[in-house]
């Protein structure tokens, strides 16, 4: 994976420049010592300077200060690159999911494969079977469900992954796993998930039974607009979530058991997650 090749490349290289801008650093803290104590001695040996030689002396002093000065102020800030590295790092493992993924397969998954153990094949078949169960489960439902630490849960869905057993994708912040076997149509309703206005109207069909409510009516209790309602009952036919027993101007839409038990499983969902 690429990611996962340059998230060592930014993790080596920030600790190669916060080691070796310390080390240059201190070299340079130590030549600056040595060199103030040989020119204070040989400073002491000779007479003081007259005032027709204190001008040149001063702009001497600054000239040399300037000097020491610069190479000081790149090793400070090769060192500050490399915390910066670091940080950017601890910061995306912290807030996206996708992220912390991506490291934990950089960092820990190849100490892990090292040391495999006769439990591997079992933990990997509690997690095949789990996800083949919640087609569409992110990582971190995931992990707190079966109880496995960030480590071990990324490795073996990488295993499982390069495997061909199951397939992932990106979702926002987090990333969906579903087992390869899914079909075409099961995996499209597991990426389009019903959720927000869609979750809604279906909520509203359930509870209106078999007398069923009309575009308006559903709008009203919504408070959305004409225009978007349409968009949304269309797309909820496509799928067969709802119908009608007649198609006038203002039908009446009525939830289908595809429909119901769509809204099951949104609800199954939530609560795993």
């Amino acid at each position: 994976m690429r990611g996962v090749l340059l998230v060592r490349l930014l993790l080596v290289s920030s600790i190669v420049c916060i080691i070796l801008g310390s080390i240059f650093y201190l070299e340079t803290m130590d030549d600056e010592e040595a060199f103030e104590t040989s020119s204070d001695d040989a400073f002491s040996e000779n007479s003081a300077p007259t005032a027709t030689d204190s001008e040149p002396l001063r702009e001497d002093n600054s000239d040399n200060e300037k000097l020491k000065t610069t190479p000081r102020n790149n090793f400070v800030n090769l060192i500050f690159l490399g915390a910066g590295g670091l940080t950017s790092l601890l910061v995306g493992f912290l807030f996206s999911e996708i992220f912390k993924i991506t490291v934990l397969i950089s960092l820990i998954t190849p100490l892990i494969s090292k040391t495999n153990s006769g439990n591997d094949l079992l933990t990997r078949g509690r997690i095949l079977g789990f996800i083949e169960s919640n087609a569409g489960i992110h990582f971190s439902a995931l992990r707190d469900y079966l109880g496995l630490a960030n480590g071990v849960t990324a490795y073996h869905l990488q295993v499982l992954e390069n495997k061909g057993k199951i397939i992932s994708w990106k979702d926002g912040k987090l990333r969906r796993y579903a087992v390869s076997q899914i079909s075409v149509k099961d995996l499209d309703k597991v990426r389009n998930p019903i959720m927000g206005t869609r979750l809604a109207i279906l909520e509203i069909l359930s509870k209106s039974g078999n007398l069923g409510l009309s575009n308006s009516e559903i709008s009203k209790k919504l408070s959305i607009s004409r225009q978007l309602m349409s968009y949304h009952i269309t797309e909820l036919r496509k799928y067969e979530y709802i119908n009608t027993d007649n198609f006038s101007k203002r039908p009446k839409w009525k939830l289908t058991d595809l429909g119901n038990n769509a809204l099951k499983s949104s609800y199954s969902l939530e609560i795993i997650e």
